[in-house]
């Protein structure tokens, strides 16, 4: 079945700048609240999902200062963001905060779990993807997130390329059907080791994962309903949950949305390319032209995901709002 969302906003036409290459930085945009700006931008993303299809995960990856009003690990909940997710993403939690397959500092692995516990007393799933490859450290980073009350994953290449030897952890043959069920996930979102779509299926196909976090596309193929219902399908005869992986908060040149001539003469909401990525770039994400692309008009990248038939959306580079209040 097609899925189409109703289009809240006319996309405007491209506003480019008058420089010769992508700009090094946005303006200051003095009085904005750039963690509320992004708080909006989820809860806009959620309602459009969900008004397409009701049982639809949403859950952002990190940037987990927008759970509460103030921003701080102290504050109040945010009663109308937490409304709208489904679950929280963190990435290196106990391991790879500062280097992979190193223990993340105390000091800061305190302060992310006091605000995750504020998204999970508000029954929301917390997905925790530490990066380490030491079997030892892997074992410590499961034991950990148990402990917490999260459930975790750990990765032992940060390019989250590779599906580990080991079974999951907490492996089981039930139906997962929401996200709340879910024991274990992989994450998956660079297929560059499988040739074509068929390989990916199989290689996922064999495994006992609960949930799969992967991208839309393989060698700029999108993955069709069907493929997505041959990936619901767990080894050991039970279902599991399809989530598919989308950057709101950065451009990104290999995507289907991106123009040529924008390296040259970029729209005013790209920002700087991103040092640490080459070809991400930092856009304004309060901008009605980036959120047509994203989720508001009829050919968005949101809407592809829903036609495809995934069960949520995982959403990247939340924490962009760091960028633009430094």
């Amino acid at each position: 079945m097609k899925f189409t969302l109703v289009t809240l906003f006319a996309l405007l036409l491209l506003s480019c700048n008058n420089s010769d290459d992508i700009p090094a930085g946005g303006d200051n945009e003095p009085g904005r609240n750039f963690k509320q700006d992004m708080r909006d931008y989820v809860i806009g993303i959620s309602r459009a999902a969900k008004s397409v299809k009701a049982d639809f995960a949403v859950i952002p990856q990190n940037g987990m200062e927008l759970v509460t009003t103030n921003g701080e690990d102290d504050g109040s909940p945010s009663a109308a963001y937490l409304a709208a997710i489904d679950g929280n993403g963190q990435e290196d939690l106990f391991f790879g905060y500062d280097d992979d397959d190193q223990a993340t500092d105390s000091e800061s692995s305190a302060y992310l779990r006091r605000l995750l516990d504020v998204s999970k007393n508000a029954g929301k799933k917390i997905l925790v993807t530490d990066y380490t490859s030491t079997a030892s450290k892997i074992a410590e980073s499961y034991q950990k997130n148990a402990d917490a009350g999260y459930v975790s994953y750990a990765a032992i290449h940060r390019s989250l390329d590779v599906i580990p030897a080991s079974i999951p952890n907490n492996v089981n043959a039930g139906n997962i059907t929401a996200l709340n069920q879910a024991k274990n996930f992989l994450y998956l979102i660079n297929p560059e080791n499988y040739a074509t779509k068929a390989a990916f299926i199989n290689a996922v196909a064999a495994t006992n994962y609960d949930a799969v976090i992967m991208d839309l596309f393989l060698n700029d193929e999108p993955f069709t309903a069907a493929e997505v219902e041959q990936l619901r399908k767990k080894a050991n005869g039970g279902k599991r949950l399809v989530i598919c992986y989308m950057s709101i908060g950065e451009a990104e040149d290999y995507r289907y949305y991106w123009q040529e001539s924008w390296t040259k003469n970029a729209p005013g909401w790209i920002a700087a390319e991103n040092p640490d990525w080459p070809g991400n770039y930092k856009v304004k994400y309060w901008n009605d032209e980036w959120q047509g692309l994203i989720y508001k008009n009829q050919n968005s990248y949101l809407n592809k995901i829903i036609t495809a038939g995934f069960d949520g959306v995982y959403l990247d580079i939340i924490d962009a709002f760091e960028y633009f209040e430094k």
